[in-house]
């Protein structure tokens, strides 16, 4: 019985392995392609060749539908868990109970590590933006299809694989990294944030760096009819996944810390004048002989 069904393992994967090698030499002389590598290579990065029409208003680039698309399930999610799920919650939390939680937690723990003493926005932002981060990378995996202005269809991308939408996310952590100072420590507060201003680039390019690096790879690997076969769907998921939970933490550290930097000087500040007035409360304290 296990020799048959070896034999019968043997037998399936033999025959797909047979069908790759078929589909490989069927298709390799149609291989020519429209365009070059570095064109296509080019039109990943800049997005300038395929545009969508939104809603007959203007062309824009598909990565914009992409985060409208994010950005309304993420809102239609949230709302239905907070109307139907949250109500629910019990002490001894079931399976969905329990991912809500461990998720709000992974942040919230973070921003109580990193910033001890003012965290309550800072858990909600980093929340918000990693699970943006997290959503938003997962989605290209979906390959949801969209019609260019010049009627090809094309697979949207994710939001963040634009430049633009990197830049915005970076300088968004950072305009909110320098309001936490400006709260904690006045015009001081603006100072201490100035002094990372190459923190919105560096989140930027970090962001666009690594998810436009694994959709070039995915990219290269389709464009070579001799790799287009299984691979690209091992490359594409793993860089994927990967970007999507390494950049959502990364991205939500690095908020965190530098928050917890900026807002700190305010509570040394606080911790030092209530010493200096339980000291002074000290010595005006009337002292008392023998005990009387």
């Amino acid at each position: 019985m296990e020799k048959k069904k070896q034999r019968i393992s043997l037998a399936v994967i033999g025959a797909l392995l047979l069908s790759v090698v078929i589909g490989i030499v069927l298709t390799i002389s149609n291989s020519g392609h429209s365009e070059t590598i570095k064109e296509t290579m080019k039109d990943a990065v800049l997005h300038d060749l395929n545009k969508v029409s939104l809603f007959g208003l203007m062309d824009v680039d598909p990565s914009l539908i992409s985060a409208f698309a994010v950005t309304a399930v993420l809102l239609f999610a949230a709302a239905l868990i907070r109307i139907f799920a949250i109500p629910r919650f019990t002490f001894v939390p079931g399976k969905f109970q329990l991912l809500i939680e461990e998720w709000v937690g992974l942040f919230d723990g973070l921003a109580k590590k990193n910033s001890p003493h003012r965290n309550k926005a800072l858990g909600a932002y980093i929340f918000t933006a990693g699970s943006y981060i997290f959503a938003g990378t997962m989605f290209e995996l979906f390959g949801f299809q969209a019609v260019t202005t010049e009627g090809h269809s094309i697979s949207l991308p994710a939001p963040l694989a634009n430049i633009n939408g990197a830049m915005a996310m970076g300088c968004f952590s950072y305009l909110f990294i320098m309001t936490g100072g400006i709260m904690a420590n006045k015009v001081k507060g603006v100072f201490l944030g100035l002094k990372e201003f190459s923190l919105p680039i560096s989140m930027t390019f970090r962001l666009f760096g690594a998810l436009l690096s694994g959709m070039l790879t995915t990219e290269l690997v389709y464009y070579y009819i001799k790799l287009s076969f299984v691979l690209p769907v091992a490359v594409g998921v793993l860089f994927t996944v990967l970007h999507a939970v390494i950049q959502a933490y990364v991205l939500t550290m690095l908020t965190s810390v530098y928050y917890g930097e900026v807002t700190e000087v305010s509570h040394k500040k606080k911790e030092k004048n209530k010493k200096e007035k339980n000291k002074n409360a000290k010595a005006s304290a009337p002292q008392t002989v023998g005990g009387n």
